[in-house]
């Protein structure tokens, strides 16, 4: 008999099925933000804000 294999909880402790159920609820509301004028203005101030952390360590 095959033993089903536990999801990996990463150390959290929190169950599968509770941090499934926020994704749920999280995952539109993201993607939303991220299509919105807004969010895709502070997409590229962030994008552009790690170029120019990667120029310093360079």
């Amino acid at each position: 008999m095959r033993r089903k294999k536990k999801p990996n909880d990463y150390g959290t402790g929190i169950p599968y099925h509770d941090v499934e159920a926020l994704a749920r609820v999280l995952l539109p509301e993201i993607q939303a933000f991220f299509e919105s004028e807004e969010g895709q203005r502070e997409f590229a101030e962030w994008k552009a804000q790690q170029e120019k952390d990667k120029v310093k360590q360079d």
